[in-house]
Formats: C-alpha cells, structure tokens, sequence
C-alpha cells in the first residue's frame, strides 16, 4: 500500500516535470512513448486509490465526461483589443507617440517587448492559490465562455503551477491572457482524417482551434493537442518583484507556464522593426501559424503612464505581415466548371513555397481580370499571359491568387489566354455576361455553360445538393460522389439517382474502401433526406439566385411544390400583405415595416423560367417519384393566422454572424424564422437586427457603423425565452 501511494506521487511529480520541460523548457526529458506508459501506470494506480484524487492530477488530461453547455463570464479585467499595422512607418509613429506621452523625447529609457503574434484564440487562464480554477474565452471583451473543461485537457497549460511540489506558488488570483492554437501538424492530420471519413475539411488552422475549443466533450478536445503561449497579465492579487512584461513572461516560465520562446526585448524601435523583419524570414518554418508581431512597452509603470483609448492600450501595437508574394512560372490554364456552368480560369503553376505550404494551382478570377490592357500599369495586373513570370499570394493566408505579372520578364513564345467560346467538359454552348462583353472583354464578370447535362456540372451538383447546409446526406461527400462516378456502373447523373442507390448496395460495396458499415451509413443518410422538405430541396438544387436564405422564404409563402408551381412570375415578386396575411407570417400589420416576401424583380423572371423549364419540371418530377417529400415544413397559411405568435422577432430583418454556443448557424435561421423574422445574409440599411457571436467579423463592424442593433448570444437567449424557447 505505502509503495503504491509513493509510486502516485512520483509518477505524478514526474510526469508534471515533464510536462514543463516539454512544453516550456523545450527540452523533453522522456520520450513519449515512455511518457505514455507512466500515464497509463498512474492511471491505473489512481483507480486502486480513490481516496488519493487529486484534480491537478496529469491523469485528468485524459478528458471526463462532456460537458451540458457553456455559461458566460464576465473578464475582471476586459480583455481589450490591439491596434495593428501593416506598416513600418505607423509603428514608428507609435513609438513617437509613446515618447510623448511619457513626457522624453528619448532620454528615458523605454525598453520595447516584441513577441509573434499567434494567430488562435485569446483566453484567459487563471490559478488559484497555484491551481487552475478557470479558463474563459476573449467573447467581446467584457464578458466570455467559461471552457475550463478544454484547458484542463490542453497539456501546455499546467493543472498545477511550479513543478508539483508547491513551494513559491502566486496567492490568491494569477491570471494570463494567452493564445490557444493547432499545431499545423496537428491540423494537417485531423485534415487527413475528417477527409477519410468524408467529413468538411476545416478552411485554416484558426477555425480548427475554435471548433476544437467549443466542444463539449473533453476527450475529443485532448485528441486535437492544442497548444497555448501565454502573453499577457490579467489579475494577480500576490504581485511578485517583476518590473516588466519581460520579466512576467519569465516569471511564468518559472511556473510552468509555457511562453513563445522566439520573444525578445529591445532598447530602441530601430531593434524592434529588426526583430519584425528577422521574424518574418523565419515563421513559415514553424509548426504554428503567425500573422504579425507584437510589440509593448515593457515597463509596467511606463505602460500605467501611457493608458489605454475606449478600446486598446496606447502602450501595445501589432505590426501584421502584408501577404507573402513570390514569383513563379504559369505553365497552363485549366478551365473549371461549376455547378452553375459557371467557368474560371484556374492557374497551373511551377511549384512554390509560399507561406508555409507548396502552391501549384490558383484561381485568375475571371476572364474579364486576365485580358489586354490601356495602360502598362494596368496590364502589369491583367494581361497575363501561358509562360509569363506570374506574382502569386495568398488571400487572407489561405487562398492562392495570381495578382500580377512581370512584363519584363515575358517569354516570346507567351501565349494569351484564350477564353472558351464552348464548354470545355461538354462542348456545350457558353453564354458570357454581361452579353456586352462579347464585344469589351473588359466587361465580362462570368462565363457559363448552358447545358444542364454538361457532366462536370452535374458532378458540382451533385456535391451541392448532398452538402450539410442542403439536404444534409451524411455520407455522401465529394471523395464518395467521385467513387460512384468512377465506377461506371451505378447510375449517379441526377438528384434522383441519389435515392436510387439503395439498390445498388451490392455494386457500393464492390467499391474500394467501402465496406458494410460505410454502404449502410450512406443508405440511412440518403433515407433521411427524403423528409429534409420542400426549401432543402430548393436549396440543394443549384438554382441561379436561390439560396438557402430565399429557399426557406419560398417554403414559407408555399405549402408544397405544385402550390409553387402554381404561382405565376409576378407572384414571385415583393408584394403589398393585407393585415390579416401579414399577421399569418408573423410580420407587423405597418406595410412599411414589414419584411419583403417575394424574389426581386430581376431574380422572380429567372427563377420562374426555371421551375417551368422542361429540365425543371423533369427534376421535380423526378424526386417526387422516388419519393422525396415536396411538401414544405415552414408554410404558415393565412387560416393559421390567429395561432402565429406576437414575438419580439415578428417583422425583424435578422443577421447572423460570428459563431453561437447555443444554437448551430441554419437551425436557428428556422427558428427565428418560425417566429417571423427574415434571416439575411448581408448587413444593410433594412436589417433590423444583428446577433454577434465569438469572433463576429465585417458584419458586426458594418451594423455598428449603421447604427443598427447589436444582440449577444445571452440576449439572444433571453428574448427566445420569452417565446417559449428555453436555453440549451
């Protein structure tokens, strides 16, 4: 008994140990397959013991049970934002404006602090009496999510400060502000594997972060090995001898509490712009991403003289890397088609590296962007050409663009492109727009492909059509599609042949890769589709101008398909409600406050022509017989009007942006929907009302340089209450 309970003590002061030099220290004293073995060891010894639980415990990183929800907490400190700059200059002026404001024109010392700027997800990690109590999320500033369930997993943040045993640990409160991020391994591998299952790929290593972050259940967080540099200092009732954020920062190091090793501290502004550019040739071979450099006064009495605006300190600035460009060879066009028939031109390049990850291919836009030009600055950016010396960045850091080319450096025997007068998949007949630009090229915005039937449309509809936000058919993503078409001998060329597959299960499960257990996942979720209603199938369809916003509008105003099909082109259009219809779609009984209802007049025309169509009415009729159900779940008829309830979203034009805890982004769109409002998908002078969740982008800037009325998820919740809805 007395060696087992050394053994939990050892094991536990061992594994904390290594913990830290790991994560902190960067020097691994074990391997991690002998690291894993302790854990399994003090895993087992810990259930023998019960009574020696302790929930600083390494053994608690493994991950509980998942959590019901998350609840908001307010920061004791807000957790501000940072001006940022793309330029050198503004930093300099930054730093004329600290000496100023510190009242030398540099005969005091003002020692700067410059650390990567990480590019994840700011949190706030506090301890108490050296344990950790809490971790909560940025949210807006004032108040976040307490998520202390994921940090208690994430292995770079200590459950117990110092090295386990306890001597010199903070009183009280010690809070950080760090950054949690995904290892670009990590996101690589996850990438790797939600692309095996045929799940949505995650768009950069950010999102990964913030998806992985609010989950519920602690084991799958654990799985995704988050990381976390701390980077700042929140409240800390014990203050310690540190004069500075340099010595802060050491201060954690001291306890455990990792810190970005590549941070240094400087004497003058002319080190620090030393720092942002030796950094900048260096950060792409890291395991992480960055996008700029933070540099602060590190003194902290200099930083209390300095203060901070209504939203950012005066003594902190972010210096943000412009998007790396380099130079490589265009070798070809290839030419895309979508679901549409839309066609883009899509570079093949000479490989490069370039911003971390090797690009070969990248979108030119449209043909209208690649033509001959008036002026030599202008066709430095348009008149690209098969051979030339092409500028190539990454949009936001993620999306490869071709912005330019070097006319000096021109070939010869460069060839222009030449836009496709015929569809490239099916030789189909291409119909440009504006119609205007067959004579200006300049003109052109697009360039379609007017044969339903041209084979690469059909492949891009089919991906549509079975996608999450449509009819939502787990299963069937675009690796699978393409195993069936690759087949041959399962028919996969319409929506209908979807539902066909049933049928053919003996042919699936021929297929490489695809055994009983994937065949019949793909056979319920197919199933399942068939109830999605009447605005899924709108939505997946494909059809110019509807999209699930104006789906889910037509569904509300039609009970079924045939009643929409009996609805003339002027029916289509916005129109004047009486009292009593206006009262049955929940919208205020004032015309000029109500919310539109019908298609625009340029979208009603093509729209209607569509449903009319002989494809169209082929389609419908098509899904109909295998039978998928056109009737709409959303229809509020006029009869229902005295059951419509009087809610606070009646009439409202509601806009949702950034990510909610709560609620999933299309489940609430139909809620708040069935209550009366109309979900939009832009900010504009109509909306009556934005909901901003964590990380809410340009719409939320937009609604506050409108003027127009902002809700958190909490006040959300709160007026949902009050229409029955209770809180998750």
């Amino acid at each position: 008994m007395a060696s087992e309970v050394e053994r939990i003590r050892h094991l536990r002061a061992l594994l904390t140990r290594a913990n830290k030099a790991y994560y902190v220290d960067q020097s691994p004293i074990m391997s991690d397959p002998q690291f894993d073995r302790d854990l399994a060891e003090l895993v087992a010894l810990e259930a023998k013991h019960p009574e020696l639980d302790d929930p600083a415990s390494p053994t608690r990183r493994v991950g509980g049970e998942p959590i019901a929800g998350f609840i908001t907490v307010a920061h004791a400190l807000p957790m501000l934002s940072i001006d940022n700059t793309y330029d050198e200059h503004q930093v300099r002026e930054w730093h004329l404006r600290v000496l100023k404001g510190l009242g030398t024109d540099g005969d005091l010392e003002v020692p700067l602090a410059c650390e990567p700027k990480i590019d994840g997800l700011a949190l706030s990690v506090t301890w108490k009496d050296g344990v950790l109590e809490r971790a909560v999320t940025r949210g807006d500033g004032a108040k976040g999510d307490d998520v202390t369930h994921a940090a208690r997993v994430i292995k770079a943040i200590p459950l117990r400060l110092g090295d386990g045993g306890g001597s010199g640990l903070p009183k009280g409160r010690f809070e950080v502000r760090g950054e949690v991020f995904l290892p670009l391994s990590e996101f690589e591998r996850i990438n790797a594997e939600r692309e095996q299952a045929d799940d949505d790929l995650f768009m950069n290593p950010r999102n990964a972060a913030a998806g992985t972050l609010k989950q519920l259940d602690p084991k799958l967080i654990a799985s995704r090995k988050l990381g976390f540099f701390a980077h700042g200092r929140g409240v800390v009732d014990e203050e310690g001898p540190e004069r500075g954020h340099w010595d802060f920062l050491a201060r954690c190091r001291e306890l455990g509490i990792p810190t970005n090793p590549l941070a240094s501290r400087v004497s003058s502004i002319d080190d620090a712009i030393g720092a942002i550019t030796t950094f900048d040739k260096a950060r792409h071979s890291l395991d992480y991403a960055t996008d700029g450099m933070v540099v602060r006064v590190d003194r902290f009495d200099q930083q209390a003289s300095l203060g901070m605006t209504s939203k950012s300190p005066r003594w902190i600035i972010a210096y943000k890397y412009p998007a790396e460009r380099k130079t490589t060879r265009l070798l070809e066009v290839h030419h895309q088609v979508g679901k549409t028939g839309k066609i883009t031109p899509r570079a093949v390049m000479t490989p490069v590296l370039l911003a971390g990850t090797t690009v070969q291919h990248a979108t030119l836009h449209n043909y209208g962007r690649i033509r001959d030009a008036a002026t030599e600055q202008e066709a430095t950016r348009t008149d690209i050409r098969i051979g030339d010396e092409v500028w190539v960045e990454k949009a936001g850091e993620i999306i490869p663009q071709v912005v330019g080319v070097t006319l000096a450096a021109r070939p010869r025997d460069a060839k222009a492109i030449r836009p496709p007068h015929r569809c490239p998949e099916c030789d189909g007949p291409v119909e440009v727009e504006p119609p205007e630009a067959w004579e200006d090229p300049s003109l052109e915005t697009s360039r379609r492909c007017m044969n339903p039937e041209c084979p690469a449309q059909v492949r891009e509809r089919l991906i549509w059509f079975a996608g999450r936000k449509q009819m939502d058919i787990e299963g069937l993503g675009e690796k699978t599609i393409d195993q069936i078409i690759a087949h041959g001998g399962i028919p996969l060329r319409t929506f209908a042949d979807i539902f066909r597959l049933r049928s053919h299960r003996e042919q699936l499960l021929s297929i490489d890769r695809m055994g009983e257990r994937k065949v019949d996942k793909l056979l319920a979720g197919i199933d399942a589709a068939k109830a999605r209603g009447l605005s899924a199938v709108l939505s997946g369809m494909g059809i110019r101008h509807v999209g699930d916003t104006t789906a889910r509008m037509l569904a509300r105003c039609f009970a079924s398909y045939e009643d929409l099909m009996k609805a003339d082109e002027r029916a289509l259009r916005p129109k004047s409600l009486t009292k009593e219809e206006a009262r049955s779609l929940g919208m205020p009984e004032e015309p000029s406050q109500r919310a539109e209802t019908g298609l625009g007049k340029e979208t009603a025309p093509a729209v209607h022509a569509y449903l009319h169509s002989v494809v169209g009415k082929r389609t419908f009729a098509d899904l109909a017989s295998v039978g998928v159900d056109l009737s709409s779940r959303e229809h509020r008829p006029a009869s229902a009007a005295a059951h419509v309830p009087n809610t606070v979203f009646a009439g409202k034009t509601v806009v949702l942006t950034g990510s909610l805890v709560s609620h999933e982004r299309e489940p609430l769109s139909r809620l708040l929907e069935s209550l009366g409002a109309k979900v939009s998908g832009s900010v504009s002078a109509k909306t009556s009302l934005v909901i901003a969740g964590e990380s809410a982008g340009s719409k939320l800037a937009k609604a506050l340089e409108l003027g127009i009325e902002v809700w958190d998820e909490p006040r959300l919740l709160e007026a949902l209450s009050t229409c029955g809805i209770p809180s998750r």
